[in-house]
């Protein structure tokens, strides 16, 4: 959770908006207030996205799954506007982490407390399957540990019974290590494929790891179709029953009332104390001009039966109220984290899922709750280098949308947040591939631009990015050829260009791959690859130059597919 910016509205509908929750590849989610006083999730689609037919068909499905079902494990829909734009959804605001984010801050948890949650995960399901709905997208950063229970969240690529899938034909649906092997190869996501990912989530809350490892896309999910989950130190008996749910035969996992049974739990999951020292993790409603006190007694009140309020409440949700008002007497306002796919995520509201990043609205802080170092100015007091050297070692991977048509447009989530804040209103990028005689991702076009430049009293002083955009595999430079490896080079890079070039008209700094990009390593250069060499998921990494072509940090993540 982050303050509101300067360019975020007051209001969307009726609701007041009192902080940002996060953001993805089809919108921002905002923390809002009801007329009434209530706290919702606001989520609002991107107006890069309103011309796409596809995605504004997905978020209106999603409204119309989340306002059908009705159950105790899911947010209920408040409000919507879906019949132009702005486009967006209220839901009900859930406090608490993902179970993504707990698990990174605490590793794998006991097999008790897994028990108990993968029951309670289990009579989720079994309610939204109820409504003839399959979730299709269950993964840990989509699961909020409530102070009632967890929570189901983003139904954004949910599917009711009959009705027609909006991925593309051949693109499955879900998120690699959480998508059944009878998905990846092309079946329909029933009922099972859901009880395949409660599995896959349980494996990543015993272990601690990605229930079929790190790598790209197309890596773990080969794995998920032929090889075992990771259930390394489990408790046999645990063990055996995520084992059972990640079978890759759908016939042969349990139903979700199955798997109660055999979870066998006797008490409530809100009891569990492991559960509950989880809330802890959760973020605290950020002070705001609409709070007028504390969480504390209203002063000049004095109450006239009880006893004293000097301690906070406790008992079953004990230490979500206690976090919430520690953290809100001193007045810490909690930040935001951009999470990979197989981790993290610090909840509290229903957020995008599958489709997240694409084009770029500034970065996220930095990872571990420090706000990334600002630049201090809006540019460099000198000259930026010609080049950047590739002298780094890149750890950002992009994972495109399970969605082709999204996903060559640039729609999709890196794996790391930024290591700098951009000057402005915040920086905007755009990526998509182009056809060249009907074959689609011969080149690569890039946009970018500081938002609201236009709107400057005067000219800013320069301020330099380099464009890095790095195939999925390691390329050997001297022949063009990739190796069976991840890349983890900085890539093929543009010359320094400043993005304040256009400011007046506010327009974009273009850029098209392969013709304005280079490699330059040990005192070398290498033309770039064409776009066919290493047909997969591209990334594309914003760097803002200094005057040494050593010195550069990275200030926005984007991508895109190829093939």
């Amino acid at each position: 959770m982050e303050p509101l910016r300067d360019v975020d509205p007051a209001r969307i509908g009726t609701h007041a908006l009192l902080a940002r929750l996060g953001a993805g590849g089809m919108g921002q989610v905002y923390l809002g207030r009801s007329p009434g006083g209530r706290l919702v999730a606001v989520k609002v689609i991107r107006d890069e996205i309103t011309g796409h037919p596809e995605a504004l068909a997905r978020f209106r499905r999603e409204a119309e799954t989340v306002r059908a079902v009705r159950s105790a494990y899911t947010a209920n829909l408040i409000d919507a506007s879906l019949a132009g734009a702005p486009y967006w959804l209220a839901t009900e605001y859930v406090a608490g982490p993902t179970l993504g984010h707990a698990v990174a801050e605490r590793g794998g948890l006991p097999a008790d407390t897994c028990r108990r949650l993968f029951a309670a995960l289990a009579e989720g399901l079994a309610s939204v399957h109820a409504y003839g709905v399959t979730h299709r997208d269950l993964k840990p950063q989509n699961v909020i540990l409530g102070a009632q229970g967890p929570q189901l969240i983003d139904f954004g690529i949910a599917r009711g019974v009959g009705e027609t899938a909006l991925t593309q034909d051949g693109q499955a649906p879900g998120t690699p290590g959480y998508t059944a092997p009878e998905v990846l190869l092309g079946a329909e996501a029933g009922a099972a494929a859901d009880v395949f990912a409660l599995g896959a989530t349980l494996a990543y809350a015993a272990t601690g790891r990605p229930p079929f490892g790190t790598g790209v896309a197309t890596t773990v999910s080969y794995r998920a179709v032929h090889e075992p989950v990771d259930v390394a130190g489990v408790e046999p008996g645990l063990a055996a029953l995520i084992e059972a749910c990640v079978a890759k035969d759908p016939a042969e996992r349990p139903a979700p009332r199955e798997v109660i049974a055999r979870c066998g739990v006797r008490d409530a999951l809100v009891d569990d104390p492991v559960y509950l020292g989880l809330g802890a993790l959760g973020e605290a409603v950020p002070v705001h001009e609409m709070r007028t006190q504390g969480p504390g007694m209203m002063p000049g009140y004095t109450p006239t039966q009880g006893t004293a309020v000097d301690a906070p409440r406790r008992g079953r949700t004990g230490a979500w109220v206690a976090a919430g008002v520690a953290l809100a007497v001193v007045g810490v306002v909690a930040v935001w984290k951009l999470v990979p796919f197989d981790g993290g995520g610090s909840g509290g509201a229903v957020r995008d899922g599958a489709d997240k990043g694409g084009a770029t609205t500034g970065p996220p802080p930095a990872q571990g709750g420090q706000t990334p170092a600002a630049t201090g100015s809006k540019g460099a007091s000198k000259p930026a280098a010609e080049y950047i050297d590739n002298n780094q070692i890149s750890r950002y991977v992009w994972t495109g949308s399970p969605d082709r048509d999204l996903a060559v447009q640039g729609v999709g989530q890196c794996n790391q947040p930024a290591e700098e804040k951009s000057p402005g209103a915040g920086f905007q990028s755009a990526v998509s591939t182009t056809s060249v005689d009907g074959k689609p991702g011969r080149s690569a076009s890039i946009k970018m631009r500081i938002k609201y430049a236009e709107m400057e009293q005067s000219a800013p002083a320069p301020y330099y990015v380099s464009v890095a955009v790095k195939s999925p595999h390691d390329i050997e430079p001297s022949t063009g050829k990739p190796f069976p490896m991840d890349n983890r080079a900085v890539g093929y890079t543009s010359r320094p260009a400043d993005i304040y070039t256009h400011y007046k008209s506010g327009g974009d700094v273009t850029l098209t791959y392969p013709d304005d990009f280079t490699m330059h390593a040990a005192g070398k250069t290498w033309p770039a690859v064409p776009l066919s060499a290493d047909p997969g998921d591209w990334t594309v990494v914003f760097y803002h130059v200094e005057d040494d072509p050593t010195k550069y940090a990275s200030i926005a993540c984007s991508g895109f597919r190829v093939g």
